[in-house]
């Protein structure tokens, strides 16, 4: 028989809307194809067997291809629920406020948020207290790691300490499969004041049968003055101020009064507090709705405050603050001395003792400038010039004391050298100036600028300069580890000396008066020609009292 159908038969179909598989019956032509034909012992045969011959060894899989954190970890994020506590100082109603977040840790790059939960009319900023970032754990510069998350347990955040109490499941699940053995969960806190007003708005008690205008009648005008103050140094700007409590004993009323001091700086209010019955213990949960417009009532409070909560040495708490009563009136002893009994009440020092001032040191001196203008670096931004004595510039103006000194020094070269000291009176500063001799091998000049030169053995702290009364004939003074020896004076130093002489020592005045009886001595005609010139020369400029001494030396 011929063939006349040459097409394979189809292998793919669709049934019910799926892409199925057949596998073709019959072949090219039309004839049908003849399945397992061997015995089954050859098909086990040929299923066991590897076929290492025709194919070779098998080759071993690739190495699976790296996956980076922020691949793996993608979307992956750590949640944990925690809560922390706030202070609430200035609310009568709270002390604290508990408030509920969520912490999440994002895997892919170890950054965490924390989220607060949104609590319609709650009047608190809520939503995301802390972006996504990376968090410091301590000051060293390490940051959190999902190693150290865990449930029951702090955690101390931009200086808010959040307690973990619970984990999601898959926080869970990924947290036991890095091996770490997680906590117990803790059950969350809940908020006081939130709970308070779930509260029922009120309930009823029998009423008292107390006579209010008997005691209306016995204690009119009757009033306990206490005196407290409310210590508030703990928190930001806080201080310690004193008030003035006053307990109306004919309706048990309460009235606070602040004490104002003159040029406080503060707005002279009279009252911290109006006068009105201060509740001392709430109805458990009770809704006091809205306490700006209405009182609180005898059914909202199980216990007012009254006279015996008053106790000189102990504190108590009114809207919030916390008063520590530290005296009282003389009426006040009196009335607790016959209605409780109370013989002792002290009156307590509040009075906190001033630091004592912290001494301001100045740095040490580095020897560059006087100490005065180094000083000047310490007190003031911008340095200013240290203030002169102006009148004493004006009275000693172009005044000018000079000497004539020689060099204490063991070098032979410089026994020969001599030095003119000029020190002026109206800075109290000393200039030196070496005349210049020819071939002796030395550089005259200028040998020290004007300066004030310190005594030795003076303090860096307190230095003490060189005085007129310390320049005299055969004085040793020592100027930066140099001694000269004062040898001769001019005559404008002499008259100086006389007109000012209770300035100089006896010793000084006894060497001036030596060295004016050599000079009215007879000397031979060349010395005396050499002091002649000397004492003519020291009131003309500088260097021909320079030269003309040159003769002398």
């Amino acid at each position: 028989m011929l063939k006349t159908a040459f097409h394979r038969s189809q292998t793919l179909g669709y049934r019910n809307g799926y892409a199925i598989v057949r596998r073709p019956t019959v072949g090219i032509g039309g004839d049908r194809l003849q399945f397992n034909q061997l015995s089954q012992a050859k098909l086990d045969e040929l299923a066991s067997k590897a076929p290492v011959l025709t194919y070779g060894q098998p080759k071993q899989a690739p190495p699976a291809d790296f996956i980076p954190a922020h691949v793996a970890f993608d979307k992956k994020v750590l949640k944990f629920d925690a809560y922390f506590q706030e202070d609430v100082p200035m609310s009568t109603e709270e002390q604290y406020r508990i408030r509920q977040v969520n912490i999440y840790y994002y895997l892919e790059d170890d950054s965490m948020s924390v989220i607060e939960p949104v609590v319609e009319n709650s009047g608190i900023p809520q939503g995301k207290l802390i972006k996504r970032q990376r968090l410091a754990k301590n000051d060293r510069g390490d940051h959190y790691h999902w190693k150290d998350l865990n449930r029951g347990i702090n955690i101390t955040i931009y200086g808010k300490t959040f307690r973990v109490v619970d984990c999601d499941q898959f926080t869970q699940v990924f947290l036991e499969s890095q091996g770490i053995e997680l906590n117990p969960p803790e059950k969350m806190a809940l908020d006081p004041y939130t709970e308070l007003r779930k509260q029922p708005l009120r309930k009823y008690v029998t009423p008292s049968d107390f006579d209010q205008l008997k005691q209306f009648l016995t204690f009119d005008k009757q009033v306990l003055r206490f005196y407290a103050i409310w210590d508030d140094t703990d928190s930001m700007y806080g201080e310690c101020r004193t008030y003035i409590i006053h307990y109306y004993l004919m309706d048990d009323t309460v009235e606070i009064r602040e004490v104002h001091e003159r040029n406080d700086g503060r707005d002279p209010f009279p009252l911290l507090m109006n006068r009105q019955r201060m509740p001392k213990v709430l109805v458990e949960n009770a809704k006091n709705f809205p306490q700006c417009v209405l009182e609180i009532s005898d059914q909202e409070v199980l216990e007012w405050y009254t006279a015996k909560d008053f106790i000189v040495g102990k504190s108590l708490t009114i809207l919030g603050r916390t008063f520590f009563i530290y005296d009282c009136d003389p009426f006040t002893r009196r009335y607790y001395k016959e209605k409780f009994g109370i013989t002792d009440l002290p009156c307590i020092d509040v009075n906190k003792q001033e630091p004592p001032p912290v001494k301001q040191e100045l740095p040490p001196y580095n020897g560059f400038g006087l100490v005065e203008d180094s000083a000047q670096n310490c007190f003031a931004l911008i340095p200013k010039a240290p203030k002169k004595d102006v009148i004493k510039m004006l009275v000693n103006d172009n005044k000018v004391l000079r000497y004539l000194a020689a060099l204490e020094s063991p070098i032979p070269e410089d026994k020969d050298r001599r030095f003119v000291f000029s020190y002026f009176l109206a800075t109290d500063m000393i200039s030196i100036f070496e005349p210049p001799v020819r071939n002796s091998g030395i550089i005259g000049g200028k040998y020290l600028g004007r300066t004030k030169v310190v005594k030795p053995y003076s303090t860096v702290d307190n230095p003490i300069y060189y005085g007129p009364s310390d320049f005299f004939i055969g004085a040793v003074i020592e100027v930066f580890g140099h001694r000269f020896i004062i040898l001769d004076t001019d005559e404008y130093v002499l008259k100086y000396m006389e007109s000012n002489a209770a300035q100089y020592s006896p010793e000084a005045l006894a060497s001036v008066q030596k060295h004016v009886r050599k000079l009215e001595a007879p000397a031979s005609e060349s010395e005396r020609f050499a002091f002649t010139s000397f004492h003519c020369c020291v009131d003309i400029p500088t260097v021909s009292f320079l030269f003309c001494n040159s003769v002398y030396i």
